[in-house]
């Protein structure tokens, strides 16, 4: 399971093993970390999004890919570059032909932390515990990744 937070800055990610729900936290953290674009302008970030998230996906082999939606909060404009960002990440698990699932930024934090009003530091304790390791993911950005993951796996069996 690839979970991602995306971010035209800071693409965070989680590759963990483990099937839904699985019984006693048999979650495994496979990898993770944080895909930084070195583009100078939106359009050259986006592709090194891309090809990162292609690169991510054919080493990884997941069979389908979590990923945090789109969080319109004062700053249109965020929502919309935040948003060209998920739509190159879909397109990298569309056409591996992923399945692709999106939670809210608000029912990850309420799944994995039990509050949708967790914070970062929160939601990195709960990564921690939910996949019993000895410190948090760093950064921050890597932790989430995990949390979008995790709240998939948590999120009980397909319909």
């Amino acid at each position: 399971m690839l979970g991602i937070d995306p971010g035209t800055r800071a693409t965070g990610y989680g590759f963990i093993e483990g099937r839904r729900p699985a019984p006693g936290l048999a979650y495994r953290l496979i990898e993770c970390g944080v895909v930084r674009p070195r583009g100078t302008d939106l359009p050259g970030r986006l592709v090194d999004i891309h090809t990162a998230a292609l690169e991510l996906i054919d080493r990884l082999e997941p069979t389908c890919v979590a990923i945090e939606s789109a969080f319109y909060g004062r700053n249109a404009r965020t929502a919309l570059v935040l948003g060209h960002a998920r739509g190159v990440l879909v397109l990298a698990a569309a056409l591996r032909g992923l399945p692709v699932h999106e939670y809210a930024p608000r029912e990850v934090k309420k799944r994995v932390v039990g509050t949708g009003a967790a914070s970062k530091e929160q939601v990195g304790f709960m990564v921690k515990h939910h996949l019993r390791l000895g410190e948090a993911p760093h950064p921050a950005d890597a932790a989430d990744g995990c949390a979008v993951a995790l709240c998939h796996l948590l999120a009980g069996p397909l319909p």
